[in-house]
């Protein structure tokens, strides 16, 4: 138990969000490419996308351990439940096999574009918990960077994908780097101005999605996704906006890190893979049923 919580499961679960959108994107699941859809690249990416995301907030904690005795002590390492050592090791352990899990994606060609994707998201959240968080700037982009590469990880079931779509990688950046703006005043409180350009930054989000399903005639499939995903996100913000106290903000940051799963789905629609974005958004229930039991921040 005590492993499953420093892997926080609930984010873990839009993590595959991300990886089944990229999938979305490339045109696997709707064969645009003439490729077959064998299961086992999808297999080897949604393993690898657990791994990475799980390995990442496991080392967080760890470079936090000694903030949390203070802050947050009934975490698993600051409460004693787990040893220090013992989640530095099984962090580390779950990052490398995230980048191995990938390199198998590609049959024949192991340290193929999956690889060193998978790579860049390691170095990326392991950059981003010892240094990145720090730095009020570079640490939301440094957080936004991860979740970039996840989704053009998943464009990577078809190999040259990533290079024809790369600049969609800039969208969950925006978002994510919006998300850890905010998050920064889940202790002690947050700051209007900030909270507020999060909000710009979201609604940025929202066009950027919209204006990708208009080009590609899918507009009105997409619009139910964006408007559900709109109003979960918003709602939360705005009442921390009014109210800017620790709660509220941390509410907002976790209805806002659940909303990935609606706005991966809005990209799957945007593609035309409505039955896939349908898929998508049933990963929303069960990341809340899972946020129930297990932390999301």
């Amino acid at each position: 138990m005590g492993l499953l919580r420093l892997m926080r499961p609930a984010n873990i679960i839009t993590a595959f969000s991300d990886i089944l959108a990229g999938m979305a994107i490339s045109g696997y699941f709707t064969n645009l490419y003439g490729q077959t859809t064998s299961p086992t690249p999808f297999i080897l990416l949604l393993l690898s996308t657990a791994c990475l995301y799980g390995g990442g907030v496991v080392m967080n904690d760890v470079f936090d351990a000694d903030i949390d005795k203070v802050e947050r002590p009934e975490r698993p390492i600051p409460s004693g439940l787990i040893s220090k050592n013992f989640a530095a090791g099984f962090g580390s352990a779950l990052l490398l096999a995230g980048v191995l899990f990938a390199g198998f994606v590609q049959p024949h060609h192991f340290f193929s574009i999956s690889f060193f994707i998978a790579a860049g998201i390691a170095i990326a959240a392991l950059v981003y918990d010892k240094f990145g968080k720090h730095h009020p700037l570079l640490g939301p982009l440094n957080m936004g960077v991860c979740r970039g590469l996840n989704l053009l990880l998943g464009m990577t079931i078809i190999t040259d994908t990533p290079g024809m779509f790369w600049e969609l990688g800039i969208i969950p950046l925006i978002y994510i780097a919006a998300i850890t703006m905010i998050s920064r005043g889940e202790v002690h409180g947050g700051r209007k101005r900030i909270i507020s350009f999060a909000g710009v930054l979201y609604f940025v989000v929202l066009v950027a999605i919209a204006t990708v399903a208009y080009s590609n005639q899918q507009l009105a499939k997409t619009l139910p996704f964006i408007a559900v995903f709109g109003v979960m996100i918003f709602l939360p913000l705005i009442k921390a906006m009014q109210n800017p106290e620790g709660p509220r903000i941390g509410e907002a940051v976790k209805m806002a890190v659940l909303g990935l799963i609606l706005m991966n789905a809005g990209w799957a629609a945007a593609f035309g893979a409505i039955p896939y974005a349908l898929l998508i958004v049933l990963l929303l229930p069960l990341s809340i049923i899972i946020a129930k039991v297990f932390a999301v921040t």
